[in-house]
C-alpha cells in the first residue's frame, strides 16, 4: 500500500514538473555539459552586489560610486574652504584703518626714527638700504637663506631624476643659438655692460636707489643671456653648482657672522669696530656695502640656478 501511494505521488510530481512518462520513440535532448570556470561569462558590478555580504556589498559600493562622490566632496569643500577664507580676509580688509590717516599704527614714533636718524646710525645715504640692511638686517638675511635653501631643494630634486648623463653633457656643450648670429653678437656687447650695470648697483646701494637683490637681478640677467647665446656649457665652465653652492653659502656665512658680531654690540652698548665713514662716500655705511654684495651673489645665483634647472639644462 505504501509503495503503490509513492508511486501515485510520483507521478503526481513528475506531471506538475512537466516531466511525464516518455514515448519509446521521443528523442531525450542531452543535458548541457557544467559550464568551466573559462568559459562562464564573468557578472557585472551589480550582479555581484546582490550575491555579497554586507561588507562586500558596502565595498562594491564604494567601488561604484566612491569616486564620484569623492570628487564632488572635494569640489565642494575646496570652494567652501575658498569662500571662508575670502569673507575673513574681507572682514579683515574692513576692519583696517583709512588709508593716509596720520592716526594709523604705522605712523608712529619708529618711522620717524628712520628718517630723521637712520643716516647718522646706520651711515647710509639711502634710508632703505640702511632699513634692510641694518635695522632689520636679520629679515634680509632669512630672505636670502630662503632663496638659497629653494634654489638648494630644486637642485637635489632635479639632479635626483638626473639618468642620462651623456646626452644631459651633449646638450650642455651644444649652443642654443649656433645659428643665430644677430643673438650672439648683441650678447657679446650687452653682457659687459649689464654686469657692469649690476655691480654698480650693488656697489652703489647705500648711497642710492639698489642694493643686493635689484644689483643681483641685473647680474643673473647677463648669466641668462651668456647661457641662450653661448650655451649653457659656455657659461657653466666658470659658473656652475659648485661655484653657486660655495659663493652663496659663504656670502651667508659672511652675512651671518657680520651682523651677528654688530647685534651683539649694540645690544650689549660694546664698542664696535667697524667704522660708518662718511656718509656720501663709498666707503661707508658700515657693514651694508659687504652686505650688499653678499645679497647680490645670491641672488643672481639663484635666479641663474632656476632658470638653468627649470630650461632642461644641467647645472
Amino acid at each position: 500500500m505504501n509503495e503503490e501511494l509513492k508511486l501515485i505521488w510520483k507521478n503526481f510530481f513528475n506531471w506538475v514538473m512537466g516531466n511525464g512518462p516518455r514515448s519509446e520513440n521521443e528523442v531525450v535532448p542531452p543535458e548541457p555539459p557544467p559550464d568551466l570556470p573559462f568559459t562562464q561569462k564573468p557578472k557585472d558590478k551589480y550582479s555581484r552586489f546582490h550575491e555579497a555580504t554586507l561588507k562586500e556589498r558596502y565595498d562594491q559600493w564604494l567601488e561604484i560610486h566612491g569616486l564620484h562622490i569623492f570628487s564632488i566632496l572635494y569640489a565642494g569643500l575646496s570652494i567652501l574652504t575658498c569662500v571662508v577664507i575670502v569673507v575673513l580676509l574681507l572682514a579683515t580688509v574692513s576692519e583696517l584703518p583709512p588709508f593716509g590717516d596720520e592716526n594709523n599704527p604705522a605712523n608712529n614714533v619708529v618711522i620717524m626714527r628712520y628718517v630723521e636718524n637712520g643716516g647718522d646710525e646706520t651711515g647710509a645715504q639711502n634710508i632703505v638700504a640702511g632699513l634692510i640692511l641694518d635695522y632689520r638686517a636679520f629679515d634680509t638675511f632669512g630672505e636670502s637663506a630662503v632663496l638659497f635653501t629653494a634654489a638648494v631643494s630644486v637642485l637635489m630634486l632635479l639632479g635626483a631624476s638626473r639618468t642620462n648623463k651623456k646626452s644631459k653633457q651633449k646638450f650642455l656643450l651644444r649652443p642654443h643659438s649656433l645659428d643665430e648670429p644677430i643673438l650672439r653678437g648683441v650678447a657679446s656687447l650687452s653682457i659687459p655692460a649689464i654686469l657692469m650695470m649690476g655691480c654698480v648697483v650693488v656697489i652703489n646701494g647705500h648711497l642710492s636707489p639698489g642694493g643686493g637683490f635689484s644689483g643681483g637681478a641685473i647680474l643673473s640677467t647677463a648669466l641668462i643671456l651668456a647661457a641662450n647665446a653661448y650655451g649653457f656649457g659656455r657659461v657653466h665652465k666658470f659658473f656652475n653648482e659648485r661655484t653657486f653652492i660655495i659663493s652663496s653659502s659663504t656670502a651667508l656665512m659672511i652675512y651671518a657672522l657680520s651682523k651677528g658680531y654688530s647685534f651683539f654690540t649694540g645690544a650689549n652698548h660694546l664698542h664696535s669696530i667697524i667704522p660708518k665713514g662718511t656718509i656720501g662716500n663709498i666707503l661707508s655705511a658700515g657693514l651694508i656695502l659687504p652686505l650688499n654684495i653678499c645679497v647680490g651673489l645670491i641672488v643672481a645665483g639663484t635666479l641663474y640656478a632656476f632658470y638653468a634647472l627649470f630650461s632642461e639644462g644641467d647645472f
